[in-house]
């Protein structure tokens, strides 16, 4: 196919904001809708954590996306795919199964944004130069942020919206994914002609060229198991979010159950508002800062602060949990606090990730470290809905504090170059000193 140019504004701004759409329909917007619908928190906490396999296992195939088609190709059939897999969604939610299977399709469109991101970041790559892929990483991050507030706060506004007029749940969202699945379409015939066609997207596939990719992809795999405080960086990996990946699984169905069962009575409007609107500004506000302060003054510096911070704010919910207050300013300022200290908090989990994969092979280490980052949520989180329902929401919280122990325990033991990550004049100075 002839190369093709396009304007980077026309195609990175839709190609980023597909991609963080699927992810928050699987892993927030579901929750939110199985709880509505009547599913229990253990059955809620334990399925839905499941869905991160497709992410935990999204290195083992990646070599196949450059083995066959073009990344461009990927792209646009995994987005629709993706559609495909909504509508699924939305055509199902009436059944009296409706939750085995919604379940099943939620994780075929897992699997299709997995793959999606695969192919999405390797296109980046390809279809811009170095210096235009610095300049536009803040766009991609930026629209990426844009989808999970238009999926956790203004599609869930939509829901609760659509639950009072048609005063039937199971409509309600079912409307709310053939909305999203039409979106979903618009996206592949969007990016089906807009996206450019770069000279090097191409399919490797050919037996030398496909024997050599999986000698090299086990090599790398290997390699990454033989870096030094390889055993503590996974600890690292696996424990720095172990509170958090318990919290994010309860924080909704706790905002919706009224409150003689533990929760605050909040309506779906009102979580969409709270949780996915003023809770990911928090989120991204955070890090932000925590981004602006680990350049000043670079990781090692600031992972001690930052650890403290993703684990301190979740005192937020042990209030919450204590006294449900039902003044809606306070509930809002407390997600705010707690989204914004999990983010200052995880810019040092993103940095050590960055951290530990630079060398040789860090693209494929930095996806290795990423698999481990959904195993450190999916884990921890199959339990804790069980977990609540056995001892209450108030008990939950405590119990999730405590889970902060290992969040500091593991950053006890790892050890970083305390230049890494500052500003470069800054090195300077310390180094003339």
């Amino acid at each position: 196919m002839k190369e093709k140019k396009t304007n980077p504004w026309a195609w990175i701004p839709t190609l980023y904001f597909a991609q963080g759409l699927p992810y928050v329909a699987v892993m927030t917007i579901s929750v939110i809708m199985y709880k509505k619908l009547g599913i229990s928190n253990t059955d809620i906490a334990l399925y839905t954590s499941w869905l991160y396999l497709p992410w935990v296992i999204k290195p083992f195939w990646s070599p196949f996306i450059d083995l066959l088609k073009t990344k461009r190709w990927w792209i646009v059939t995994m987005q629709l795919l993706v559609g495909a897999g909504l509508a699924g969604v939305a055509f199902t939610i009436p059944m009296p199964n409706f939750f085995q299977i919604t379940l099943a399709v939620f994780w075929l469109v897992a699997f299709s944004s997995a793959t999606h991101d695969i192919a999405a970041d390797g296109f980046y790559m390809l279809a811009l130069n170095v210096k235009d892929q610095a300049m536009y990483v803040g766009i991609r991050s930026t629209f990426y942020r844009i989808a999970n507030i238009a999926g956790q706060g203004l599609l869930i506004m939509l829901a609760g919206g659509l639950e009072i007029w048609t005063g039937n749940i199971k409509y309600a969202w079912s409307i709310t994914f053939f909305i999203l699945a039409g979106l979903f379409l618009a996206f592949t015939l969007y990016h089906k002609y807009i996206l450019p066609i770069p000279s090097s997207d191409k399919s490797v596939m050919g037996e030398n060229n496909a024997k050599t990719i999986f000698e090299g992809f086990w090599e790398t795999f290997a390699s990454f198991f033989r870096k030094k405080q390889a055993g503590i960086a996974i600890l690292f990996m696996l424990f720095y979010r172990f509170p958090e990946a318990q919290l994010v699984k309860l924080i909704n169905p706790f905002l919706l159950d009224p409150v003689d069962k533990g929760g605050l009575g909040l309506t779906t409007s009102e979580v969409g508002l709270v949780y996915g609107t003023i809770g990911i500004v928090g989120l991204t506000l955070g890090g932000i800062i925590g981004g602006v302060c680990a350049a000043k003054g670079g990781l090692r510096k600031w992972l001690w602060p930052m650890a403290w911070s993703i684990s301190l704010t979740c005192i937020t919910f042990v209030y919450l949990g204590y006294f449900q207050p039902q003044d809606f300013i306070i509930i809002n300022l407390c997600v705010f606090i707690e989204q914004f200290g999990y983010g200052f908090g995880f810019t040092a989990y993103m940095l050590y990730l960055i951290y530990y994969s630079d060398g040789e092979h860090k693209t494929a280490h930095y996806a290795i470290c990423t698999a481990f980052m959904a195993l450190g949520m999916m884990l921890p989180g199959m339990a804790a809905g069980w977990l609540q329902e056995q001892i209450g929401y108030e008990k939950f919280f405590i119990w999730v504090m405590i889970c902060c122990a290992a969040t500091i325990a593991v950053c006890a033991f790892i050890k970083i170059d305390s230049n890494y990550g500052r500003k470069e004049e800054e090195k300077e100075v310390i180094e003339q000193k």
